[in-house]
């Protein structure tokens, strides 16, 4: 659903309209509250500012008229890489519902393509910071004369109004406490950006205000959070201080951390911390021509030790397609980062955005990638087609599995006895029964079928560890017909059974091992950090 916020009109005032597309219902827009906010505290005149938040799987036609009713005379429309490819088609219907209007397009899209996006779709593309930039231009625009001015000067503004409030919903929040990076990733569009931090009592008020209110997950934008880390560390244990049940996620470089950061990160409550560490290949050759600075060991150090906490979600990133990185070497980064154990493992394509330096080089290095966005890669001198096909088919085979949390059991104990590596035995997955909308139950017994004919696998210890992830990861759904006789009856739970944690048992709840044992499941509480319910007597 599209989201609409008006902010109160003082006189005659140009209508402004801001317009986020988002890639899912469940994300928020930091970028049009802030650009709201700045318009208030910056513009000389005074504007009527609504905002229209929607996401790319509404109707675009439905988008077009959300906004036309709102007959702005001027639309401000944010460009990412998820929003690019129907923008054209949303401006287009804009631009019939209201011909009179000025179109105004900002975001990396935009500013990196200006060229692209002023042949016939935007009127003005704005580059820079979009809250000081936006209310000069709209000055500019639309009025004559000397106004009063209101700050030009770049000074932290608290985007997190009432309104912000009223349309958050719940959703996920942003928040930014530095702009740019100190890194030259050659595939990022932060690249050579000066790092500017916010005031510390500024960036504490908004954590508390937004931690406070009904998220459930806040999330840090700062390219490089712990750039700074005594910075870091003030940040970490504010948050640890909050007494409120939201978590905080960050995107963090695993190198950064220091003693002092990584004992006070040992001291978190359980979920309150989700880590994003962007490992993108244990290949140094890569790494150089990416511009990418990594200590290699002292990362692998630092994941493991958070790891070991048990008290933190580590979500660490891969991307396939750099230079030099073969599908040969590239297995080789797949499999050291598997082993690691962190909670999820993310295998990115390397996608050329414009403005990228790996972009500018492309035709050098000799790197192929898609006309449209997300402008991902083809093939490379490294990669072929069939290369980037086989990543593929690994990759939607780690996403349904180990990426989700379900199988772990299996997964763990088919490697140790089959002697397949992670990569190949994910590609395996991958290659023999793709999941393209695939019944939870019916990829089970697919991966059931294939898993019991790889060699020192025993089809009893296969079946019990099935048993115990499956009750672990679902609530409620239908299990695969293998299972089926393993999941105990409502009538086999009396007695002791009906003891275990003090409550009776449903079917569905507990299972019966090979041995005769029984196996329950907690199925009232997921870890915070696993999203996992917890399951009692489970196969070893």
């Amino acid at each position: 659903m599209s989201g609409v916020v008006c902010f109160g009109i003082l006189g005659v005032m140009k209508k402004v309209t801001l317009l986020a597309i988002n890639a899912k219902y469940v994300h928020s827009s930091l970028s049009v509250w802030v650009l709201a906010e700045g318009i208030q505290v910056f513009a000389k005149y005074s504007y009527d500012v609504s905002v229209v938040e929607s996401t790319i799987n509404e109707p675009i036609l439905k988008i077009a008229q959300t906004v036309a009713e709102l007959a702005p005379d001027v639309v401000c429309i944010s460009s990412y890489i998820w929003n690019a490819r129907i923008l054209p088609s949303v401006i287009s219907e804009l631009r019939a519902c209201l011909p009179n209007a000025v179109f105004i397009l900002g975001g990396p899209e935009a500013e990196h393509n200006s060229e692209f996006w002023l042949n016939g779709l935007a009127d003005y593309v704005l580059a820079g910071e979009g809250e000081y930039v936006l209310p000069a231009f709209l000055d500019e625009l639309t009025w004559s004369g000397d106004g009063a001015d209101r700050g030009t000067v770049p000074l932290p503004i608290d985007p997190y109004t009432d309104k912000f409030f009223a349309a958050l919903r719940g959703r996920l929040a942003y928040i930014e406490t530095s702009r740019g990076c100190p890194f030259s990733c050659a595939f990022c569009l932060s690249a050579h950006e000066s790092v500017r931090f916010f005031p510390l009592e500024t960036v504490s008020a908004q954590i508390q205000k937004l931690a406070m209110s009904d998220t459930k997950t806040l999330k840090f934008v700062d390219r490089t959070f712990n750039c700074d880390a005594k910075r870091a560390y003030a940040i970490f244990e504010f948050c640890l201080n909050l007494d409120v049940s939201c978590k905080f996620h960050f995107e963090v470089a695993a190198d950064l951390f220091d003693e002092r950061t990584l004992d006070l990160l040992e001291t978190a409550p359980i979920g309150r911390f989700q880590f994003e560490i962007g490992l993108q290949s244990f290949y140094e050759p890569a790494l150089a021509a990416s511009s990418r600075q990594t200590d290699l060991d002292k990362v692998t150090n630092n994941i493991i030790r958070l790891l070991r906490g048990g008290n933190i979600h580590i979500h660490i990133d891969l991307i396939a397609g750099l230079p030099y990185e073969t599908l040969d070497e590239f297995k080789n980064s797949f499999d050291r980062a598997y082993n690691l154990g962190a909670h999820h493992l993310q295998l990115g394509f390397l996608k050329l955005l414009h403005g990228s330096v790996l972009r500018s080089r492309a035709d050098e290095l000799g790197l192929v990638y898609g006309g449209e966005a997300p402008y991902e890669i083809i093939r490379s001198p490294w990669l072929s087609e069939s290369d980037i096909q086989i990543l593929k088919h690994t990759e939607n085979a780690l996403q349904h599995t180990y990426n989700r949390g379900r199988f772990l059991s299996v997964l763990g104990y088919v490697l140790r006895v089959s002697g397949l590596s992670p990569f190949a035995l994910f590609r395996k997955f991958g290659e023999s029964f793709p999941n393209h909308g695939t019944q939870l139950e019916d990829y089970a017994c697919q991966i059931f079928s294939f898993c019991k004919e790889l060699s020192d696998v025993v089809k009893e210890e296969l079946v019990d560890r099935f048993l115990c992830d499956w009750l672990g990861m679902v609530k409620g759904k239908n299990a695969p017909e293998f299972l089926k006789p393993r999941l105990a009856s409502s009538r086999k739970l009396t007695g002791e059974y009906e003891k275990h944690l003090g409550r009776k048992y449903r079917r569905g709840e507990a299972g019966v091992l090979s041995d005769g044992s029984m196996v329950f499941v907690d199925s009232e509480n997921r870890s915070p950090v696993t999203g996992l319910y917890r399951v009692f007597g489970q196969a070893k």
